[in-house]
């Protein structure tokens, strides 16, 4: 008995420590026991030491919990204790997120409870272009894309019906949004003042992250120096009122998506972040600032190149390290880490062979979770059918389950780095750093990020270039693209529901609720709130106090951002596409010289317009459409990114070009188009071809086509010479004789 007790005693010891896991084997007991997930068992808190509960299974995994029914060990179940404990940390697994958002407040709502209560632990809301470029529903500019890729918050009332029924004091809320956050913000602080939480333990991040607006989403307000002081204002207020909130999201993510390659990824991000950090410097207390930078988060992404993008995360958590270190001096190693959220890579999703997508997403998934050392801190995934249209709940339910399977299943949170002391990941990492360093150097030498945009957009610009040919030569693999083509139909896309459909009556209820908010407020205590802030935004005092004090009174978005423009003006950022032709000439000659044999006919340069209707501010495909024309001999006419359809079609009547090409990656091609289509009409412009690019479901293709559209491009078209050749045959008035 004395050998039992010791051994009893010994097997206690050995798993009492919460950091320990004890393997015992355990037998069918045959009475009730304390259940938890098969294979385990789990000793009652405070337990004597024989006192466990257990499940059947051969091994069962043993930590302290409390534990309500438990078995009595007896010297019959003794053989089956182990001698030896295992010991096993095993690390929380990352935020589950969805970027979801559509339609209306209430609509968004019930999705994101639904999402939550399939085991989301963090929101991530989207946000529609009105309300991140600020302006309310009913603007002439907001025309068609209201809760079309995010949902309309455009008052108070439409943030409370958002959040509806989710305690915010319990939820860690990340807002992608940028040129408007200092007022989504004020709109979240005023929600959790009504649900009566305590502010200060508000949990999430707002984006935040202007710089990258410029170079590659497009839903900046103002320009770059008066955007800067916005960011770091938010930064400022947070540190004192908002202590676990994270002002900023430095966004690599939508860099990828402009064709950055990972070096400039890395130094793009990171130049901005340090463009912040010295622009704050000025705002906090000297010993306030480490906890400052401890608080800066990055949001990056992660493509299919997953060995090269998980080492781009560990030359990330590196290079922040040193900045951090040796710039800003920090020297707690807490505030020194690179904590990142990150979405997969959404552009190589393709519109061919789409459920191929699953599995691109998966090995994406991989590079920001394999590795302990630069774990990513929350992870969104896009939907697999994101080339096609908007995702079903289903199709986000699918990207979730991906997650939990990876985090509860597999054992990849109970080990400690898997790729410390590789050489291969080592020389890839230090590969990485080297040209981001030599990128860093670059920008530093034009006076930061601030004064780089222009160098920074035709670098992203070029990139993206390289990026395409390689695709359409063949030197970069797509499966079910340029490889493997042929297959089999998928059923997932078939069928009436397969993908979702924006609900067409959203706009106009979501802009007869707008009416019916103004009608109802006090609006001298709207103007009296609007008039402090612009004051504030003139004066250079804090925004985030007035903006607040705004929300509370019932201002719209619209109605704060014309006090910013009214403040600071407006911007119109830089194209990246220069007039002079690029280097990738080479493989154009035949093309070159059909523009050549066509623009004689026509008596003047064959000239192509390419125009960004609405506040779609996806300008990618637009640039490089643009670029290829340039590069194919033809005159080319781009202004970049968010025009009235009437300005577009003045543009059309001043400069006639002999083909128009819209850009619409926003959903609203159908009355953005139509209304381009009537106001050429209208002044006798309708002999002018038109194409137009985006993602483009048939059903609204064969519309678009009907009603007079001569090509429509969606993700599947990618060979851009194919569209240069269409061009060409669209403005010859020789086929337009014989058609």
């Amino acid at each position: 008995m004395k050998k039992w007790l010791a051994k009893v005693t010994a097997a206690k010891s050995r798993i009492r420590t919460n950091s320990q896991i004890g393997r015992v084997t355990v037998p069918n007991m045959g009475r009730p026991c304390q259940r938890t997930t098969p294979g385990t068992m789990e000793l009652a808190q405070g337990s004597e030491p024989g006192d466990f509960a257990a499940t059947h299974g051969e091994y069962a995994a043993v930590r302290r919990l409390t534990a309500i029914d438990y078995c009595r060990l007896t010297p019959a179940t003794l053989p089956f204790i182990t001698d030896e404990a295992e010991t096993v940390t095993k690390d929380k697994p990352w935020l589950f997120r969805t970027y979801a958002g559509h339609s209306t407040a209430k609509a968004s709502n019930a999705l994101y409870r639904g999402n939550l209560a399939k085991g989301q632990t963090g929101l991530s809301v989207a946000f529609d272009l009105p309300t991140q470029t600020g302006y309310d529903s009913d603007h002439v500019l907001s025309a068609g894309e209201v809760g079309k890729v995010g949902v309309p918050v455009a008052h108070l009332g439409d943030m409370r019906a958002l959040f509806n029924d989710i305690p915010l004091d319990q939820m860690n809320t990340s807002m992608t949004i940028n040129a408007t956050a200092p007022w989504l913000l004020a709109l979240y602080i005023a929600v959790a003042e009504e649900q009566g939480a305590d502010v200060s333990q508000l949990q999430g991040t707002v984006q935040n992250d202007i710089i990258k607006e410029y170079l590659s989403r497009g839903t900046y307000i103002c320009p770059p120096k008066p955007s800067l002081r916005m960011i770091t204002d938010v930064a400022a207020y947070t540190r004192q009122h908002l202590p676990k909130w994270n002002p900023m999201n430095v966004c690599s993510y939508h860099l990828q998506e402009a064709g950055a390659t990972p070096e400039q990824e890395l130094a793009f991000a990171l130049a901005t972040a340090t463009a912040v950090l010295d622009d704050l410097k000025g705002k906090v207390a000297p010993e306030d600032f480490p906890k400052m930078v401890g608080r800066i988060s990055f949001f990056v992404n992660a493509g299919i190149r997953f060995v090269t993008e998980m080492c781009k995360m560990r030359a990330f958590t590196d290079l922040w390290d040193e900045i951090c270190r040796d710039r800003y001096g920090v020297e707690d190693e807490r505030y020194r880490r690179f904590r990142y959220g990150v979405q997969v890579n959404s552009l190589g999703l393709t519109e061919q062979q789409p459920e191929n997508n699953v599995y691109r997403i998966l090995i994406e998934m991989l590079a920001v979770t394999l590795s302990k050392k630069a774990r990513a801190r929350a992870v969104q995934l896009p939907a697999w059918n994101e080339a096609l249209g908007l995702p079903r709940p289903w199709d986000q339910q699918w990207s979730l389950r991906m997650q939990q399977i990876m985090a509860y299943e597999t054992d990849l949170l109970e080990y400690d780095d898997l790729f410390d002391g590789n050489p291969a990941v080592e020389r890839k990492v230090a590969e990485l750093k080297e040209g981001a360093r030599a990128e860093l150097a670059t920008i530093d030498a034009m006076g930061g990020a601030v004064d780089a945009i222009e160098y920074m957009k035709s670098r992203l610009v070029e990139a993206n270039a390289e990026r395409i040919a390689g695709i359409e030569g063949g030197e970069t693999t797509v499966i079910g693209v340029n490889r493997y083509e042929t297959g089999e139909p998928s059923p997932l896309t078939s069928g009436p529901d397969a993908i979702m459909v924006a609900d067409k009556d959203a706009e106009a209820d979501q802009i007869a609720r707008l009416h019916a908010w103004r009608a109802s407020r006090d609006d001298a205590a709207v103007q009296a709130a609007l008039e402090d802030l612009r004051a504030a935004a003139r004066d250079g005092a804090n925004i985030m106090p007035p903006s607040i004090a705004a929300a509370r009174a019932g201002a719209t978005t619209g109605e704060w951002g014309d006090m910013i423009r009214a403040a600071f003006g407006q911007y119109r950022g830089p194209t990246g596409v220069s007039a002079a032709p690029s280097n990738r000439v080479q493989d154009l000659d035949e093309i070159r010289a059909r523009v050549d044999t066509v623009s004689a006919r026509l008596g003047t340069r064959l000239k192509f317009m390419m125009g960004k209707p609405g506040l779609d501010g996806h300008s990618n495909g637009a640039e490089q459409i643009a670029a290829r024309a340039r590069d194919c001999g033809m005159a080319i006419s781009y202004e970049g990114i968010r025009l009235t359809p009437s300005e577009i079609v003045a543009r059309l009547e001043e400069e006639r070009p002999h083909v128009l090409g819209l850009s619409i990656l926003s959903g609203s091609h159908i009355p953005l188009v139509t209304e381009i289509l009537r106001l050429m009409g209208e002044r006798e412009l309708g002999h002018i071809p038109v194409v137009v690019g985006g993602i483009i479901p048939d059903p609204d293709a064969q519309a678009l086509r009907a009603a007079g559209i001569a090509r429509v491009y969606t993700p599947k078209d990618f060979r851009m010479n194919t569209i240069m050749t269409d061009i060409v045959a669209l403005a010859d008035p020789q086929s337009v004789a014989a058609q």
